[in-house]
């Protein structure tokens, strides 16, 4: 019986704990179910709102300012050369790198001796010629005065002959006579003919005395130009730069000495696009004359002039793009050649226009403005010009828009954002609305007409909110604390 019952107790366990384990199994296998067949359950999407910069849109005149890189340059530069070699004998205390030197002075010398000697035989020539062409004049006198004798002899000698003839007429002459007296024509002519050769000959002497000292005057005048090529001067007031002699030199004919410039006539060229080139250009097709303005950045202290637009270049150039132009200066002041310069040229003024930041433009030309509910607007417009981080546009309805002035990725048409002003405010964001049930909204309603201190405008306004369907969370927070419930 013991066995029996021992028997059957386990039996009794061994089918408890396989009904517990079934149990337990459709409880898991229902739980599974019951997991499967829910809805799932998510969070309502918030809208993502991005805080962004914002500028007031102003529409107005405004004159465009032109802006390149240029270099000044003189207008004026002369490079200094010996004309004669030889050794320089003394040079100025001023001919030094940066001496400022005046118009005429004497900046060099180089050894004069032998063109001295050689200004000294050409003078002896001319003095040689003068007393050729003198003692020349003296002779062609006498010449004459001897043809003149000559046909004085020969007017004696023809009275003589008809004297002659005139005998032998009456018979009182002899033939032999008469001859005689032809004889002494002829000779006297002969005579003549010799003085007239004479008179051609000294002619002719005082033509070669005449070539002679001309000759001899120019080889002077030479050789006093290259007794003054041994000095070398300053054409013109200036500074001299790249001085590469010294005193003691021997230096050879137009070997460089230095450099001079005129620092009170520089200008300077600077190169601008085709496109900017056409707007510098009046009616006629000839360049403006425009007034620039020039500074040079030293380390955050500008020197800035003025100056006047004058030329342009005669060619582009092989391998440039755009035009050369030059503008002088009026006062440079602290500038010298070599200068790498900023120039501004100011262009006709455009109308009505507005100014905005470089970055609230898009490649498509379009910017951002803030609409209803402080959301995003895409509004096109038409690019004029770009002065440095700003642009100049101009659009239909963009005067006192607030734009974007930032624009990222992220943002575009409906989306919606916060706009943070200039001055670090922001924009003033929606009260927050609730709705109530006619109890809430009738005991509020009650509260606010039995209070007898509330300002009648006040109380105008709460109660006109309360008409509205939704009223703003604030004001039912203050007037519900105030009721104490």
């Amino acid at each position: 019986m013991r066995f029996l019952r021992k028997s059957l107790t386990g039996l009794f366990l061994i089918s408890l704990a396989l009904g517990m384990l079934a149990y337990a199994g459709i409880m898991v296998r229902d739980a599974v179910q019951a997991r499967l067949d829910e809805t799932p359950r998510s969070r309502p999407a918030s809208e993502r709102v991005f805080a962004v910069n914002v500028v007031p849109v102003q529409i107005g005149n405004v004159i465009p300012e032109m802006s390149a890189f240029g270099e000044v340059q003189s207008r004026r530069t002369l490079e200094l050369r010996a004309a004669a070699g030889g050794a320089l004998l003394a040079l100025d205390p001023l001919f030094v790198e940066g001496g400022r030197v005046s118009a005429g002075q004497l900046l060099a010398r180089v050894d004069p001796a032998n063109a001295q000697s050689a200004l000294d035989r050409a003078e002896s020539d001319v003095l040689d010629a003068v007393a050729e062409q003198r003692e020349a004049d003296r002779a062609i006198i006498l010449a004459r005065d001897e043809l003149s004798a000559a046909e004085e002899q020969v007017a004696l000698r023809e009275q003589a002959l008809q004297r002659q003839k005139d005998l032998k007429a009456r018979n009182v002459g002899t033939s032999a006579a008469v001859e005689i007296a032809e004889l002494a024509v002829s000779a006297a002519k002969q005579s003549v003919l010799t003085q007239r050769r004479a008179i051609a000959i000294a002619e002719g002497r005082i033509e070669q005395a005449v070539t002679r000292l001309r000759r001899s005057e120019i080889a002077r005048d030479e050789a006093m130009r290259r007794l003054a090529d041994t000095e070398v001067r300053a054409e013109f007031s200036g500074t001299l730069s790249d001085v590469a002699v010294v005193a003691g030199r021997l230096v050879s004919a137009n070997e460089r000495l230095a450099q001079l410039v005129d620092p009170d006539s520089l200008e300077v060229a600077f190169r601008v696009s085709t496109q900017q080139y056409a707007r510098l250009l009046d009616d006629a097709g000839q360049l403006k004359v425009a007034p620039v303005s020039v500074s040079l950045d030293v380390f955050g202290t500008n020197i800035s002039t003025t100056g006047q637009l004058s030329r342009e270049g005669a060619a582009v150039g092989e391998g440039q793009t755009g035009r050369l132009l030059f503008a002088t200066l009026e006062a440079p002041r602290g500038f010298k050649p070599g200068d790498f310069v900023t120039v501004s040229l100011k262009e006709p003024e455009l109308q009505r226009v507005a100014r905005l930041p470089a970055t609230a433009l898009n490649a498509q030309s379009e910017v951002l403005e803030i609409g209803e509910d402080n959301r995003l607007n895409a509004l096109q417009v038409t690019l004029l010009r770009r002065q440095g981080d700003d642009v100049l546009v101009r659009a239909r309805g963009l005067d006192g828009k607030e734009i974007v002035a930032e624009r990222t990725p992220l943002l575009g048409a409906g989306i919606r954002v916060k706009p943070i002003r200039a001055d670090g405010s922001e924009a003033p964001a929606a009260p927050e609305l609730v709705e109530l049930t006619d109890e809430r909204r009738q005991k509020i309603r009650a509260f606010v007409e039995a209070n007898t201190r509330m300002p009648a405008d006040a109380k105008t306004r709460i109660l006109g909110q309360l008409d509205q369907p939704k009223v703003p969370a604030a004001v039912v927070e203050r007037i519900e604390a105030r009721m104490g419930g």
